[in-house]
């Protein structure tokens, strides 16, 4: 389980997520905590497992959500998730654990210090996340000798705290490689702006991004195809940049297009003003409660009644009681 957004001190979503998706005993299973670098911090430890142990298999969910804000201005947050299965076999995006640049220094960008609290600087979190991208391309160039930003890679993906992040990202490493304007501007339209489709439907993914702008490429590039290869940027506050690269793999459109992602997000319930405000609260007062009831209203009956999602049914003495809606 890749997430900031844990429910315990101790105690991982990593728990219910086995207990729920039916796996055997015989699993680790672990919650990992590193801002939005959570996901692919998750994913560079299975490819190594997997790389030793190519028989074995690795399930991550990459899944978050925003502190309540409603008394000061309420940003786009990360509520959304991505499963991901990773295996010797790979259908959709093949890695190499050795194809990779990583980059850390620590910075009080953007943290959650309580249940409630999220506390961020606009400016300091833009900078550590430019240094970052620099910092974590350098290295990947030298340990893989790929100089050719724009020969080298058949689309590009950025780390997306919101979409409009992944033009800044990518002007600013273009720029530094020495492109002019209408070349950045050409390059972002055709290889970065494909794989925004469902991050402009979502608002925002926490250590899920790489990995939702992955699907929007998927199902929006239509040049892009099996052996090509792209270029992936995660990046986690605190900070944690890596710059990775992968080719895509033979099923991919078939699979991400029997996903019917455009289908999901326009089934979802719109709610007024009032309504979001109105749950916002009621979620912001329930924090950290010993017991909770949520309560089955009109918009659980719209968005969940029915559908076999799993969802919360109570919380009892602090232990969480989930089942299928």
């Amino acid at each position: 389980m890749a997430t900031e957004s844990g429910l315990d001190f101790g105690k991982p979503v990593s728990t219910w997520v086995h207990r729920h998706a039916r796996l055997g005993p015989n699993c680790r299973n672990v919650e990992i905590k590193h801002g939005c670098y959570s996901g692919v911090g998750a994913l560079q430890l299975a490819l190594a497992r997997v790389a030793a142990h190519p028989e074995r298999k690795a399930l991550i969910v990459a899944a978050d959500l925003t502190r309540p804000t409603l008394e000061d201005f309420d940003f786009l947050g990360g509520g959304c998730a991505v499963a991901l299965v990773v295996g010797a076999d790979p259908q959709i995006l093949e890695l190499d654990p050795e194809r990779s640049g990583y980059w850390t220094h620590e910075v009080a960008d953007v943290f959650r210090p309580t249940a409630r609290a999220e506390i961020g600087d606009n400016e300091t979190s833009l900078f550590a996340y430019l240094d970052a991208l620099d910092g974590a391309f350098d290295h990947y160039v030298a340990r893989t000798g790929t100089a050719d930003y724009h020969a080298s890679f058949k689309a590009h993906v950025y780390h997306a705290p919101f979409p409009g992040m992944t033009l800044r990202a990518h002007r600013s490493l273009m720029t530094r490689l020495g492109a002019a304007r209408a070349e950045i501007e050409r390059s972002f339209r055709e290889k970065v702006e494909p794989g925004l489709r469902f991050a402009r439907h979502l608002g925002s993914a926490y250590g899920a991004s790489n990995f939702v702008c992955l699907l929007g490429l998927l199902a929006s590039a239509a040049d892009l195809g099996p052996g090509d290869r792209v270029s992936l940027f995660a990046y986690g506050s605190g900070c944690q940049g890596e710059f990775y690269d992968g080719t895509i793999g033979p099923a991919a459109r078939g699979l991400v297009a029997r996903l019917e992602l455009d289908r999901h997000l326009e089934s979802r319930v719109r709610v007024s003003f009032d309504q979001y405000v109105a749950t916002e609260r009621v979620r912001e007062a329930r924090i950290d409660a010993s017991d909770y009831q949520p309560v089955r209203d009109a918009l659980y009956e719209a968005a969940y009644a029915g559908q076999g999602w799993l969802v919360l049914e109570a919380v009892e003495g602090y232990r969480r009681r989930y089942g299928r809606s």
